[in-house]
């Protein structure tokens, strides 16, 4: 049963008031101890009912909210702890407060890259001792996707801040194709990240076009400080991808609608998997098999996630993809015809 703020408010109230073994504590001094304290943090002032503060105690025992507190009432009048070491403070975490605090410290972990995130370094460790320590055997309940030793990540705070700070940036960057670095001034627009990898969306100061840049690519990376920083006028970070499968697209790329075939075996998981948000269901045929439209952004991105379904699934319109789509599936059958040693080099070659 969650309990809201004002309740919490009065549970706190109440177990600080039957701590207190110095003084004899009535219902109606609880009552007005808990009006006091809404009003201090709170500030409600309409004060609160008799009834109230029975229910809460009547909670505070019971096993609704975990405490199963000991109270007891002594002259028919005063109410206590039983054990005056009792807290509900100090009462033991469940299961399921444990699973749910793996499950916070595992999120907040994948934001250690972020400079601010660093304060919450020492409480997330902190946090995930004390479910460690609660729980000696505990099993993780969440994997999240990582790869610990992609590069670039140390460059991810630098940019985060140049991109809230309006700020240049003096990047050194080697393409995969390019025989060496090249180095220019950058103004950030945006950081995205796709499949675990990040990328920062910008404009160079010799190029003014749409520039996506890998962080894994980047081999030097200051700010700018003397440089001007140049505005965002080319597109809106909120929507731009909206229509894109990935991170690929310019600023000239406009959505189409792709329409494919899908068979039965792999029909229910692009139904319960959609390539993209904008997937509409367009007929199921009697052998299950199912057709889909998506209105997406023809990228490299898609043509990947097309080709992972291999022989179970078919692009059927536009044209343009449907052709590029058989001409390279011709290719890879073309690869995989040919002898194995026209492919690799034999054991004797020095490669």
């Amino acid at each position: 049963m969650p309990a809201n703020r004002n309740a919490l408010v009065r549970y706190k109230t109440i177990d600080t008031c039957l701590r207190n073994r110095y003084r004899q504590w009535t219902l109606d001094d609880l009552i007005d101890a808990c009006s006091d304290a809404l009003y201090e943090f709170e500030g409600i002032d309409k004060g609160i009912s008799r009834r109230t503060v029975q229910m809460d105690i009547q909670l505070m025992r019971s096993e609704k909210l975990g405490y199963n507190a000991p109270i007891i009432v002594y002259d028919n009048k005063y109410y206590t702890y039983e054990d005056p070491d009792y807290s509900i403070t100090n009462t033991p975490l469940s299961e399921q407060d444990l699973k749910v605090m793996s499950e916070a410290v595992e999120v907040l972990r994948q934001f250690k890259g972020f400079s601010s995130f660093s304060g919450m370094g020492e409480i997330v460790n902190r946090l995930e001792d004390h479910v460690v320590s609660a729980r000696q055997q505990t099993v993780p309940v969440i994997d999240f996707e990582k790869n610990e030793s992609l590069k670039g990540l140390n460059y991810l705070d630098i940019i985060y801040h140049a991109v809230v700070n309006k700020q240049a940036l003096y990047i050194q960057y080697r393409s995969f194709h390019a025989q060496s670095a090249s180095d220019y001034v950058f103004y950030p627009y945006l950081l995205k990240e796709y499949r675990n990898r990040w990328f920062v969306f910008g404009t160079r100061k010799d190029l003014p076009l749409l520039t996506n840049l890998a962080l894994d690519r980047i081999q030097a990376l200051e700010v700018a400080s003397k440089e001007v920083y140049k505005a965002n006028t080319l597109f809106d970070p909120s929507t731009f991808f909206e229509d894109t499968v990935g991170v690929s697209k310019s600023l000239e790329q406009k959505a189409e609608k792709v329409r494919f075939w899908v068979d039965p075996s792999d029909a229910p998981y692009v139904t319960t998997k959609p390539i993209h948000k904008s997937q509409q269901l367009i007929e199921t045929r009697e052998d299950r098999s199912k057709i889909f439209e998506i209105e997406v952004v023809v990228n490299r991105e898609l043509h990947r996630e097309f080709f992972g379904y291999a022989d179970h699934l078919k692009v059927l319109s536009p044209d343009h993809l449907r052709n590029y789509m058989q001409e390279r599936l011709d290719a890879a059958t073309i690869l995989y015809k040919e002898s194995h040693d026209t492919i690799l080099p034999t054991a004797c070659e020095d490669v």
